[in-house]
């Protein structure tokens, strides 16, 4: 199995999705896009894409020009019936990709927050292995509209739209189940100026919200995570 992993921002990384890549003994290739790391053309020589979460919002063209290219490999790879994994910024990305309307600060979300999934999202062999409804770690501003003809997997009140899935094999997804409360605490550290003007109380929180909400969100996310490696 041959996964082509694109990085869009500094420290993302792929959390739990990487220990479930290793135990299917994968091979990943990783772009740094937003480092100007070129993007291959097609889905050629690859089983799957996943493109992970950044700061940028899907529109930001003009800052980050390689983003159109990227929205055309999504969908060619998700055409191609090659398995396609969004998180966060990459869901929005997929959403565009499939001509859904990017939704810019309609939706921030910060934290472990519920979600619930749809009935369809029950039935999915990817979602359902997490449980009707789980928590989960968020931290976005922007949502989405559903593409035509995809499959609304979950929401919550925040955004309607947490997971969706095109085709057969194409998901993306709005919350960050592959950060696992290590990875939270990566990050709360690594953007510590940035969260103290945006959640000032944050660091004081993290302590709390991590043990009372991490283990279960933890588990989840990594259910999830193998079973989008086992369905590529």
């Amino acid at each position: 199995m041959r996964i082509l992993a694109v990085q869009n921002h500094a420290g993302t990384g792929l959390g739990q999705i990487a220990r479930a890549l290793a135990e299917a003994e994968a091979e990943v290739e990783l772009v740094q896009a937003h480092e100007g790391e070129a993007l291959p053309s097609t889905a050629d020589g690859h089983d799957g894409l996943i493109v992970l979460g950044g700061a940028q919002n899907a529109l930001a063209d003009d800052e980050h020009p390689y983003l159109p290219g990227l929205v055309a490999l999504m969908r060619g790879f998700a055409l191609a019936d090659r398995a396609v994994l969004g998180v966060c910024l990459g869901s929005q990305l997929l959403a565009r990709a499939f001509g859904a309307k990017n939704l810019i600060g309609a939706a921030p979300e910060f934290g472990w927050r519920e979600v619930t999934l749809t009935t369809e999202g029950t039935a999915d062999p990817v979602l359902r292995v997490a449980g009707t409804r789980f928590r989960t770690f968020q931290w976005h501003d922007d949502t989405f509209t559903l593409p035509n003809g995809a499959i609304r997997l979950a929401g919550n009140d925040a955004a309607e739209n947490q997971a969706f899935r095109v085709g057969r094999a194409a998901y993306g997804i709005q919350f960050h189940f592959e950060a696992d409360t290590q990875l939270v605490r990566q990050w709360s550290g690594q953007f510590a100026d940035h969260l103290a003007e945006r959640q000032p109380d944050w660091q004081d929180r993290l302590g709390p919200d991590s043990a009372r909400h991490g283990p279960a969100a933890d588990a989840a996310g990594l259910a999830l995570a193998r079973a989008w490696v086992a369905m590529v």
